[in-house]
């Protein structure tokens, strides 16, 4: 046991244990405390706004939609962001995803460090960028069969909930076929969903919006501003 615990806190692991220690230290503070706390995160995604959460728990178990990772004109997509989709950090909640790869990561480059007895060594430190690759492809294995269960459900774990006819408000700017992020409040907590205007209207920043559709995907509501509305 002495030895493991020295194999995972050698020099050459002991990057991927402390990050390891740290995504359990969130899961626990998450499960046992339900805590969010109030934190602004910008995520550039190639579409011309800033997606905005409203808590810090939100922000990282926010999931990456396929249609966000694209150019302006919607045709190609970058390499890193075609990975992503690949090894399942679109679709799902983007901390699921990175704890599983972390763990795989993180198992294999001690096997492969007892393996060839280079914990020790600086040859260890290749061994663990060798695994990198080996960690994605077992985390896309071990992430796929969640795929259809999280699809029906809303990022905060509950059932879906029917949003059409619902005030929110825009936490992006939405402007012509840009899509961006709006906040809606049900039971006394924050939603954030995708968002696009139904007239390729402007709707600035921290504007209430009236939720009008479902996009055919399933991945966005379409939206109008609801002062215009009123008029």
């Amino acid at each position: 046991m002495n030895q493991i615990i020295d194999i995972a806190f050698s020099q050459v692991n002991i990057f991927l244990t402390v990050t390891m220690l740290i995504l359990i230290a969130y899961w626990l503070f998450t499960m046992l405390s339900g805590l969010d706390f109030d934190l602004d995160i910008d995520v550039d995604v190639d579409v011309d706004a800033d997606l905005q959460t409203g808590t810090f728990t939100e922000a990282v178990n926010t999931e990456i939609h396929d249609n966000l990772l694209q150019s302006a004109d919607g045709t190609r997509r970058e390499w890193w962001q075609s990975a992503l989709i690949y090894f399942n950090f679109v679709g799902l909640p983007f901390m699921f995803t990175l704890t599983c790869w972390i763990f795989s990561w993180w198992v294999l480059s001690n096997i492969a460090t007892i393996y060839t007895d280079s914990y020790h060594t600086t040859f260890g430190y290749v061994m663990v960028l060798v695994t990198l690759i080996p960690a994605l492809l077992l985390t896309k294995i071990i992430t796929s069969p969640f795929k259809d269960f999280f699809e029906g459900l809303n990022p905060d774990g509950t059932e879906p909930i029917y949003f059409i006819g619902m005030k929110a408000t825009t936490k992006s700017q939405i402007e012509s076929d840009k899509i961006g992020s709006i906040e809606v409040t049900v039971n006394a907590k924050s939603i954030i969903l995708y968002a696009k205007t139904k007239n390729n209207e402007h709707i600035p920043f921290n504007h209430e919006v009236l939720i009008t559709k479902h996009s055919e995907d399933k991945k966005f509501y379409y939206v109008e501003s609801l002062n215009k509305l009123l008029e």
